[in-house]
């Protein structure tokens, strides 16, 4: 490690090759915790190459615990790390995805960066982690999405995970985070806290046989936030949009705060899905939703998307998919 941190420091990059053997030894323990950490610390100040995530990302999967699937399931994340704190737009944005016909493989973690992850929140509500395949298949069959639970398919993560905690801010691994669902689904939106990250995941992904989209607001959500103009990255190149493309309001950053707590979160959670969620909150989840449907419906076009995801939301069949989920 410290020849690899020498190099770092005299601001060269590593290889995909070096990148993924780096990422095995640190993950495999063979690192101790200040080379870690500093190891980490070198990504917070500058930008990772595509090289150097792509070999991180083949790493990670490379030690993942595989969960295969029939349907062509999708995941909607966001890599977090944007310090917007928001309430949970993805998480509720994949319900509605379900509750629209997309089978979901949700891929999620506890909040590092934030006060409330997807897997905050779905344990608040008393969902029970689980690696089993069976059991997220029965998930899948019963109601169209299934959550995977990240450190239970990522174990050599194990020795990171204290440092993250401690850091508290975002890492590497939240670049990662959407790269590697152990489920590798075919079809995905990822939202990233930054614009060059966005062009990174763009040309990775455009190199796989992947239906995607890859979004950043302008003014630094790692979602489409509607408080600006978003980019997108899919399959076909990449477009401007701003929020009156979408025929959505256009919102301001007050609109989107989440909870202090994970409680306070939850109930932003599911005042949404109960259909109580003010007009702002309802616009991005349906923002987000909706592009995630055209992520892995294209040819039926964008404004198709937004409109199922709107009656999603509005007729319940989200609050029905989530409490069908908590059934597990």
């Amino acid at each position: 490690m410290k020849k690899i941190l020498n190099e770092l420091i005299d601001h060269r990059s590593l290889t995909k090759e070096t990148a993924k053997q780096v990422l095995v030894d640190l993950a495999t323990g063979k690192y101790n915790p200040s080379q870690t950490t500093a190891f980490m610390t070198v990504y917070m100040m500058r930008s990772i190459t595509v090289d150097e995530l792509q070999g991180f990302r083949d790493a990670m999967l490379e030690l993942c615990l595989p969960a295969k699937f029939d349907q062509p399931v999708m995941d909607v994340c966001g890599t977090g790390g944007d310090g917007k704190s928001t309430f949970n737009i993805s998480t509720l944005s994949s319900f509605v995805v379900a509750a629209a016909g997309q089978p979901v493989a949700k891929h999620g973690n506890y909040g590092v960066s934030s006060a409330c992850g997807s897997s905050n929140l779905l344990e608040y509500f008393g969902y029970k982690f689980t690696s089993d395949v069976d059991e997220l298949k029965r998930s899948l069959d019963r109601s169209n999405i299934c959550f995977m639970h990240a450190p239970l398919f990522h174990p050599a993560m194990k020795n990171v995970a204290p440092i993250r905690k401690e850091l508290g801010v975002k890492t590497f691994f939240n670049m990662l985070g959407p790269m590697v669902n152990p489920a590798f689904p075919k079809r995905q939106l990822v939202g990233v806290f930054s614009l060059e990250l966005a062009r990174q995941y763009g040309y990775l992904y455009q190199n796989t046989d992947k239906d995607f989209v890859i979004l950043h607001s302008l003014d630094g959500y790692d979602e489409i936030s509607l408080t600006s103009p978003f980019k997108y990255f899919y399959n076909h190149g990449e477009r401007l949009a701003t929020p009156a493309d979408l025929e959505l309001p256009q919102l301001k950053y007050e609109d989107l705060k989440g909870g202090e707590t994970v409680e306070e979160s939850a109930k932003v959670f599911m005042k949404i899905l109960e259909g109580k969620g003010t007009e702002a909150q309802n616009a991005a989840v349906i923002a987000n939703a909706g592009m995630a449907l055209y992520s892995g419906h294209q040819q039926e076009g964008l404004s198709s998307a937004l409109t199922k995801a709107r009656e999603a939301l509005a007729s319940g069949k989200a609050l029905v998919a989530f409490k069908k989920l908590l059934q597990a």
